[in-house]
């Protein structure tokens, strides 16, 4: 092997390792911060443009929102380094019972169990 195929050879390896360094600082997944009633309603403005949010329910570990929309809920929950957001009908969602300081949302697709902490179920803030 001459020099100029092995100093080709180094280099090539030294572009991948270092792709591979990059893929995988690319993967770390970034904090969210929790949730306030600003930045849930910013969030949902966001996510849900045609939908005024009415009242804003938030989770008691501030992870995921409840908003009443009409005769929609509007949910948002965190999950990995940002934000699952779906839609259901307002009176489904409240339906849910709460079970072990959590409620899961079934008539919310994909929904995972939401923690209540001191905050009661269903939402008082948007119950009207």
């Amino acid at each position: 092997m001459n020099n100029a195929l092995l100093i080709q050879l180094l280099g090539s390896a030294l572009a991948v390792a270092l792709l591979v360094g990059l893929s995988a600082w690319a993967r770390i997944a970034r904090p969210s911060p929790p949730l306030d009633e600003v930045a849930a309603r910013a969030l949902l403005a966001e996510e849900f443009p045609d939908h005024r949010a009415e009242a804003v329910w938030i989770a008691g570990d501030a992870a995921a929102v409840v908003a009443r929309a009409g005769d929609l809920a509007l949910v948002l929950w965190r999950k990995g380094d940002g934000y699952v957001a779906r839609s259901a009908a307002w009176r489904d969602v409240v339906a849910a019972s709460p079970a072990d300081g959590r409620v899961r949302l079934a008539a919310v697709d994909g929904a995972p169990r939401l923690r209540l902490g001191e905050r009661p179920w269903p939402p008082l803030e948007a119950a009207a």
